[in-house]
């Protein structure tokens, strides 16, 4: 959902992006038509002459499952979106691909000596899950280029030294315990925690650091020393060995030690794609900025806004004020564009049955994002959802409030064309 209504002239070139009001008017006139609903665009029926609008600039805070985005006008959040990748689902669909490529060649080849350095890898190559995360945030920016004035484009990627480009001759500890000390390491934490105490699970409380081993008995200031605790708990725990203060909760102190230890796989995602995602972008020939995660956070604080991950979007790089009228963004969902596998198989690999070659089906194809008008019968009314569809001509349609089945493709009118995303409009739309 976007606070303003983006506009694109009579040839489809970007304007400054209208108030809903605004474009209301403008549709009931017949000067505009709905050009896409998702972002919401509107296209002018007639010529405008007027100054050269207003620049834009796209903010992105990428993430492993989720990647806010946010359009800002000045200190104006004009539209904002979330993006969830779907990462894992490809990990899983190779992992099975070659589970199954491994069990046929079992089954169908005899043995052979393994032939190395036959498939080279190219320099920056990176793994198709992690590829993905990059390639559909380039894809939303090159689709808000295409309906807004974006002349710019921010990413949170790495630290800004801002004590030294404010005060070039600070040093030693006044240097070291800047206004952003500690809030790269706490960020990690709260990622890596989960935003709960590691010891009682309580959440939306205030969370300290605490030392799973004390610094009195030897404990470090490593990561993997450290852990969130609310106040009760740091208080009750004191220097105590955690094996000690939780010898009465043996499944409590698995988990403790079990995570401790464990990577934080989503930071490692994000780090592995950080910099490949700021190719790129800057590829676009548009100038990026950068910034770290501290200053994002510390943005944030300072401007008294909730964590979410568009919010944390709009507060990327250099940020005095902002201007947030947005109370529910766009949720884009990456679900993909399907499969080419023609056989289906079973569980075990063997064929079980076949995919049909003809995708479109009376004018329609699965995932497209239909509007159904019923008049009579037991499914009577109107639903809007993706469509699932059938070479019979019945189809069946997920709609927010459940799975409506066997609806004809009769009463079936097409309000957004499949693209590989799912969208939930949030409230306050148009």
């Amino acid at each position: 959902m976007s606070a303003f209504v983006l506009v694109v002239d009579k040839n489809r070139v970007p304007q400054n992006p209208l108030h809903p009001g605004q474009a209301r008017r403008l549709l009931k006139a017949g000067k505009a038509a709905v050009l896409r609903l998702f972002p919401f665009v509107i296209i002018l029926k007639e010529a405008v002459v007027s100054a050269p609008p207003t620049p834009l600039v796209v903010k992105i805070d990428p993430g492993s499952k989720t990647t806010g985005i946010a359009v800002v006008q000045g200190d104006k959040v004009v539209l904002a979106a979330e993006l969830t990748h779907r990462g894992h689902a490809i990990r899983q669909a190779l992992q099975k691909r070659k589970s199954l490529r491994r069990g046929r060649r079992c089954r169908k080849t005899r043995y052979r000596q393994p032939r190395f350095l036959n498939r080279i890898r190219p320099k920056g190559w990176l793994a198709p899950s992690l590829m993905h995360r990059v390639q559909t945030v380039h894809t939303w920016v090159e689709k808000l280029r295409r309906y807004a004035p974006v002349n710019a484009i921010a990413q949170e990627l790495v630290k800004f030294d801002t004590q030294a480009m404010d005060t070039p001759e600070i040093s030693g500890q006044e240097y070291q315990q800047g206004t952003l000390a500690g809030y790269e390491v706490r960020e990690y934490l709260l990622e890596k925690w989960g935003r709960k105490c590691a010891y009682c699970g309580t959440k939306d409380t205030p969370l300290e650091i605490d030392h799973i081993v004390a610094k009195s008995r030897g404990g470090s200031n490593r990561i993997s020393n450290l852990c969130l605790a609310c106040h009760e708990c740091n208080q009750k725990k004191g220097n105590l060995c955690v094996q000690e203060y939780l010898k009465d909760k043996p499944a409590v102190l698995a988990r403790l030690i079990k995570q401790a230890k464990s990577p934080l796989r989503d930071a490692a995602a994000v780090n592995a794609t950080r910099w490949k995602l700021l190719q790129t972008l800057k590829a676009t020939g548009l100038p990026v900025e950068t910034g770290s995660g501290g200053r994002t956070k510390w943005n944030r604080t300072r401007l008294g806004l909730e964590k979410t991950h568009w919010l944390d979007a709009a507060c990327v790089g250099e940020v005095e004020t902002l201007q947030v009228k947005l109370k529910q963004p766009l949720l884009i969902t990456c679900v993909g564009h399907g499969t080419r596998q023609v056989c289906r198989t079973d569980k075990y690999g063997f064929p079980s049955r076949h995919k049909s070659k003809t995708n479109l089906h009376f004018g329609f194809q699965t995932g497209d994002i239909v509007k159904a008008v019923v008049t009579k019968g037991k499914k009577i009314g109107v639903h809007v959802g993706r469509v699932a569809c059938r070479a019979t001509g019945r189809f069946n349609i997920s709609t927010p409030a459940g799975l409506v089945q066997g609806l004809s493709h009769s009463v079936c009118s097409l309000i957004h064309q499949k693209d590989g995303y799912a969208y939930t409009q949030g409230s306050g739309g148009i």
